[in-house]
C-alpha cells in the first residue's frame, strides 16, 4: 500500500498519493486501496482527539502567560494545531464517499 499512500508529516496520517487515474487501476486494486484508506480514514478521529488535547494544554500555559511574546507563540501554535484538525476533517469528511464504495 505503501506506493499509493504518503506519509503527511504534518497531519501525522498517510493520504492517498496516486500515480495514474483512479480508473485506470484495476477493480481488484481499486478495492484493496479503498479498504487501507478506510482503516486509515479510521483513525483520523484518534488523530484529531490527540490534537485537541495538545490544543488544551496550550490554552492552558496561555491562559497564565505574562510574557506578550510567549503569549503569541503559544497563540500560533494552538492555531496551526486547528488548522491540522480542520484538514483532518477535510480528508476524513471528503474521502467518505470514496469509503462507502467498499461497501457496495
Amino acid at each position: 500500500m505503501v506506493d499509493y499512500f504518503s506519509y503527511n508529516e504534518r497531519l501525522g496520517i498517510p493520504i492517498p498519493s496516486f500515480h495514474q487515474d483512479w480508473d485506470d487501476y484495476s477493480k481488484e486494486t481499486q478495492q484493496t486501496i479503498l479498504f487501507h484508506w478506510e482503516k486509515i480514514r479510521g483513525r483520523i478521529p484518534d488523530r484529531i482527539a490527540e490534537l485537541e488535547d495538545h490544543i488544551n494544554s496550550k490554552q492552558a500555559l496561555l491562559s497564565n502567560e505574562e510574557n506578550f511574546n510567549k503569549s503569541c507563540e503559544l497563540n500560533s501554535e494552538i492555531a496551526e494545531l486547528a488548522s491540522i484538525i480542520n484538514d483532518l476533517w477535510l480528508w476524513y469528511r471528503t474521502h467518505q464517499d470514496i469509503s462507502e464504495k467498499i461497501h457496495m
